[in-house]
């Protein structure tokens, strides 16, 4: 597994990409929060100033991407507080290549930048029906943060704040 910078003309691949990661879950929630997911997945967020966004690729193919955001930042459009550390959004991994370990090292390469720049912490947002996504970040050593909750599209689901704090070795 190779993980590396995503190219610019990747862009537009990356967010059809996430797309097709999350439609699982279109069926389980309600259409409105469906829709709100899917138009934070497709935002054109990933350019903002200082957003990293980062690629796994397995035998030449992209397996997974996710989005690295700055500390200081609106990365959840008015949703959150801004935060003083960097959050990681818009993980996705295909369907196909679920259970090869790419998730993780997409993670632990976000936690690794969040390091080398000296962060006390790093964070991400889940929706409450993600229950793998929440079991990797726990392992991960994530702790839940509810006071950063959201719920997006007022339909009673929530988006649960997680975030790891980093040890400055």
């Amino acid at each position: 597994m190779i993980i590396r910078e995503a190219l610019e003309n990747e862009l537009p691949y990356l967010r059809e990409q996430r797309v097709n990661a999350y439609l699982e879950h279109s069926a389980e929630i309600p259409e409105g929060h469906w829709l709100a997911l899917k138009q934070a997945i497709l935002s054109e967020g990933d350019r903002l100033p200082g957003v990293e966004r980062i690629v796994a690729e397995i035998d030449g193919k992209i397996a997974g991407s996710v989005v690295l955001f700055p500390a200081n930042i609106d990365a959840y459009e008015g949703n959150v507080e801004i935060l003083d550390y960097p959050e990681i959004r818009m993980l996705a991994v295909l369907p196909e290549m679920r259970g090869k370990g790419v998730a993780a090292a997409l993670v632990a390469e976000c936690i690794q930048r969040a390091k080398a720049k000296g962060c006390h912490a790093v964070g991400l947002h889940t929706g409450e029906f993600m229950e793998t996504a929440m079991k990797l970040y726990e392992r991960m050593g994530f702790e839940r943060l509810p006071q950063h909750d959201f719920e997006p599209a007022n339909d009673g689901i929530i988006v649960k704040a997680y975030r790891l704090s980093l040890n400055k070795d």
